[in-house]
């Protein structure tokens, strides 16, 4: 008997596809502008699926949380949004921007 080993993809739109391919249904959050000290660069993703599951990385935190509870939303309206998160030094550590910066994420379903 032989297994078929698998690896795990990397890459969240490689895997974003590949959920698609899976019959889910898929939106893609992309981090599309920043300001100061951001925790991830401008074009990180993280896909997600209908049922909360999520791959890659837009911030961490609390961000992170809003951004995946958002893009449910748009799976079932297939409305896409763009979301803000920016934050002053003394809530920085509260909201998950611990850096202090401001990030722009795109949220849209994947088709």
């Amino acid at each position: 008997m032989s297994e078929v080993a698998t690896t795990p993809i990397d890459d969240p739109l490689m895997l974003a596809e590949r959920w698609r391919g899976e019959g889910r249904d898929v939106a893609l959050a992309t981090v599309v502008q920043t300001w100061g000290s951001a925790p991830r660069p401008i074009g990180s993703h993280l896909v997600i699926d209908s049922d909360g599951n999520f791959e890659g990385s837009v911030s961490g935190g609390c961000v992170e949380g809003a951004v995946i509870a958002e893009a449910v939303d748009v799976i079932d309206t297939g409305k896409p949004t763009t979301l803000e998160f920016g934050v002053a030094d003394e809530t920085a550590w509260r909201v998950g921007l611990s850096c202090g910066g401001k990030i722009k994420v795109f949220v849209e379903k994947v088709d």
